[in-house]
């Protein structure tokens, strides 16, 4: 009982009308959130959280060779599609001989690019396999080491029903996206030199060469006990009186 009960919900998840390209919109825009100015998010940046409505269609695929991605996580809707556990499967595993090529062509231009992907499939029919077109969506991402051998993806199928399992899908369209770098901050201006302001020029006599001056020498010290006396001057003889005279003359005996 709980297991019909189990098939008539996913039967009415998979036949709600648009809810691929909602699921695809939210998916990019959360990886668009992540990028932060750089041209790729990195897998650690994932947060389940972030992809709370969309992570039963969610996956993570891992770069194992040229156009091969295997599955390192995948939502419940995929193993859904698949009837059973996917993880560590290729992703062209859940495509028809015929539509693994288109794919794997897509996935390695994802990895190359890089670029975004977005693929437009459509399952094939059979007994108890009711039509379903499916949405899938391939991001890059880079690894722990730098380069870009992540994608996180989602499928989205549409349809009245699952049906017998496995359903697997051909690519009707693959629409392959360049990344767009995203805008690197403005350069800083080039430093202003002060002759634009008319403060690094120098007047004309200030450029010449400045020649050296001696300072003068401080002039000698004379000590106090050899600084000469100044004496009065001396009366003109004519103006002596005879007494004033005769002093002047020393006697000698």
């Amino acid at each position: 009982m709980d297991r019909d009960f189990d098939t008539v919900e996913k039967v009415a998840r998979l036949g709600q009308a648009g809810v691929g390209r909602r699921i695809v919109a939210q998916m990019r825009a959360y990886w668009d959130g992540l990028r932060a100015g750089r041209d790729v998010p990195a897998r650690a940046d994932i947060d389940p959280r972030g992809l709370e409505n969309a992570l039963e269609y969610a996956f993570i695929l891992e770069r194992v060779a040229p156009g091969m991605g295997r599955f390192r996580l995948a939502g419940m809707h995929l193993n859904d599609l698949m009837g059973m556990e996917i993880r560590g499967m290729p992703l062209t595993a859940m495509f028809t001989p015929e539509g693994r090529k288109r794919v794997a062509d897509a996935t390695e231009a994802v990895f190359q690019g890089p670029a975004i992907a977005e693929l437009v499939l459509t399952a094939e029919a059979g007994i108890g396999k009711p039509p379903m077109t499916a949405r899938m969506l391939l991001l890059p991402m880079t690894s722990d080491m730098g380069d870009v051998t992540r994608i996180l993806g989602c499928l989205v199928g549409e349809g009245q029903g699952i049906g017998r399992t496995p359903r697997r899908f051909l690519v009707d369209a693959a629409h392959v996206q360049p990344i767009t770098p995203c805008a690197s901050a403005a350069p800083l201006p080039a430093p202003v030199r002060p002759e634009a302001f008319g403060l690094g020029k120098r007047l004309p006599h200030l450029n010449a060469p400045k020649t050296p001056t001696l300072a003068p020498a401080p002039a000698a010290q004379t000590p106090a006990s050899q600084t000469p006396v100044a004496q009065p001057p001396r009366q003109p003889t004519s103006a002596m009186t005879p007494e004033e005279r005769r002093a002047m003359f020393r006697v000698v005996k």
